[in-house]
């Protein structure tokens, strides 16, 4: 329990640093932009309470809108990705699943699983994302495409770190 908690630590400082001092300046005039960040959300335990999940999003996002100069933008972001997170979860675990304290990742769930784990969540926090900061529909195809090209990049970013980061499933073989 202490290894996951200290994992998540240091998981939660590297990605945030990442954020802030390389992520923040890259982007594509205005309308391409990674938040690596956010794969510190979806690493979770798989088995954390939906509450503890929500504060360490939110916290999250309010961490980095403290950077970014942002007024709840991104914990606003976050907390729609914590519950897309809890639903995604609910329909595609099973129980003994749910029940475990592992981190959802490649190695743990598979490619496929994963893949459409993190392309939809960070569809879900980048539509939010957007929204919330353009607050009108006025130049709404402009805020959809920068949300799907965004959440591109940001998928491809999460994949790189994830298989970088790529450990096996440990199988104890039974003789």
């Amino acid at each position: 329990m202490s290894k996951v908690f200290i994992s998540n630590i240091v998981r939660f400082i590297v990605l945030l640093l990442l954020q802030i001092a390389l992520f923040k300046n890259i982007g594509y005039y205005n309308f391409v932009a990674g938040f690596p960040y956010i794969l510190f959300v979806f690493l979770l335990p798989i088995a954390l309470s939906n509450l503890m999940l929500f504060i360490l999003a939110f916290l999250t996002g309010l961490t980095v809108d403290a950077f970014y100069d942002s007024v709840g933008v991104h914990a606003a972001a976050c907390t729609a990705l914590a519950l897309f997170r809890i639903f995604f979860h609910k329909i595609t675990l099973d129980v003994e699943i749910k029940d475990s304290f592992n981190t959802p990742s490649i190695g743990e769930m598979g490619t496929k699983w994963f893949l459409s784990y993190i392309f939809f969540g960070s569809l879900i926090h980048h539509l939010f994302l957007y929204m919330i900061e353009t607050f009108s529909f006025s130049n709404f195809l402009h805020t959809l495409a920068s949300t799907i090209l965004s959440s591109i990049f940001t998928v491809c970013i999460l994949l790189l770190i994830s298989l970088l980061t790529y450990r096996r499933k440990s199988r104890i073989s039974s003789f």
